[in-house]
């Protein structure tokens, strides 16, 4: 009687525990990200609208200082278009132009029209070179200085009684007989005031940092900010926007090449004076920041590949040659010649030591192992020491000769 016989095919597929172990690490990170995503949305709602935002609580925000004019009962406006910010000012309107380099020339030229015919109070903060040509006709923008603790050194009431304050950035000078300069940094002032006529007048500041939150407690900046702000019981607090319809229709004269040029140089030298983080709005920036942490999540999450060695089902039997020769190729083309010396000295040593009377315990503890190795020996040509537990050999040829004085230790031991 024939018996037929059949092999059981093995199995290829992973079982639900292989790939739970597969995918955890990927399920982890989705969800840390999401978490993350939820937290920054919650903390951050509400309160991130920009620098020099009087909605704002960050530290370059300005919501400290409109909260102080609040309670000083002057109201508050913020206005994000040029019709907005023209249509609310007035002789008992207090104008803040936190960008004036953002805006058109147009925009420019009609702001300023707006704000001499008002008889209010109009605040450009740091304006460049062609900003100010337009907007304070008389003065001229000098290069940015650093900001840093300045005495007033003018006769301006608001100035003389916050007294120091931190201050520089731009710098102007001016001509005007009426105009009063204050805060000078290296000779030229960073706080200019300009009468328009009817009891308005235009300010120009070098630098916003007096507004922020996080400065606003410092040196005098707050009696300032406040002085300056709250002489009338309104407040607009102008902040341009690249989506105003007014800033696509700009009347620039095609036929005056003069202009066109220093219009040019002008808007480079305002390039210059931000940064390329002042410009990036903060939603790219919490982005940068998410993608940030997603890329150092799933390098961890990659990096397990060089945990510990877990044991897995082979689709086949694989001959213990051919495992001993693929780990051998490993090694070589790795250039561990250090781990591959470890491995035949630890083989060589675990195999000669019953045959010297060595417990297997001690057949990797130096003094016991040559010891008795030593004494079984006939000739004293081999250095037992050296071979044993030496260094790594330098050279591929040095190895081979390695295993080879291993082998022949190994046969002078067994054979006497």
């Amino acid at each position: 009687m024939t018996a037929a016989t059949t092999a059981s095919p093995t199995s290829t597929a992973p079982t639900p525990g292989q790939v739970w172990t597969r995918t955890r690490g990927v399920l982890a990170v989705v969800l840390i990200l999401v978490v993350a995503g939820i937290t920054f949305a919650v903390v951050r709602s509400g309160t991130n609208h920009g620098q020099l935002d009087p909605r704002s609580a960050d530290p370059k925000g300005s919501r400290a200082v409109a909260e102080l004019l609040k309670a000083r009962g002057i109201s508050v406006t913020v206005a994000t278009t040029l019709d907005e910010a023209t249509a609310a000012t007035g002789p008992d309107t207090t104008l803040l132009v936190a960008g004036p380099n953002l805006l058109t020339r147009s925009q420019q030229l009609r702001l300023d029209e707006t704000a001499s015919a008002s008889a209010g109070r109009t605040l450009l903060i740091a304006p460049g070179p062609a900003a100010t040509t337009r907007l304070a006709p008389g003065v001229r923008a000098e290069p940015h200085h650093a900001v840093s603790a300045l005495a007033p050194s003018c006769e301006l009431p608001a100035a003389r009684l916050a007294g120091t304050a931190d201050m520089g950035g731009i710098r102007y000078t001016t001509q005007a007989p009426t105009a009063i300069t204050c805060y000078p940094a290296a000779g030229r002032p960073s706080l200019v005031v300009l009468p328009t006529g009817a009891g308005g007048d235009t300010i120009l500041l070098g630098a916003p940092d007096l507004l922020h939150n996080e400065r606003l407690d410092k040196q005098g900046n707050a009696s300032l900010a406040l002085q300056l702000l709250g002489s009338r019981p309104h407040l607009v607090w102008y902040l341009p926007s690249l989506t105003d319809p007014s800033a696509t229709t700009d009347d620039d004269s095609p036929g005056d090449e003069n202009e066109e040029q220093s219009e040019s140089g002008a808007r480079d030298d305002a390039a210059d004076e931000s940064s390329f983080l002042d410009l990036a709005p903060s939603g790219w920036l919490w982005g940068t920041l998410q993608l940030s942490i997603a890329a150092v999540l799933a390098a961890i999450w990659r990096a397990r590949r060089l945990g510990p060695l877990v044991t897995e089902r082979l689709p086949v039997a694989i001959r213990a040659s051919e495992s001993a020769e693929g780990r051998s190729l490993l090694y070589r083309k790795a250039n561990a010649r250090d781990r591959a010396a470890d491995a035949l000295r630890a083989a060589t040593r675990t195999r000669i030591a019953p045959l010297a009377g060595v417990p297997a315990r001690d057949a990797h503890t130096p003094d016991v192992l040559l010891a008795a190795v030593s004494a079984r020996m006939t000739t004293p040509d081999h250095d037992v020491s050296t071979l044993l537990f030496g260094t790594a050999p330098p050279t591929d040829a040095a190895l081979v000769l390695l295993a080879d004085q291993l082998d022949a230790l190994e046969r002078e031991v067994r054979t006497s």
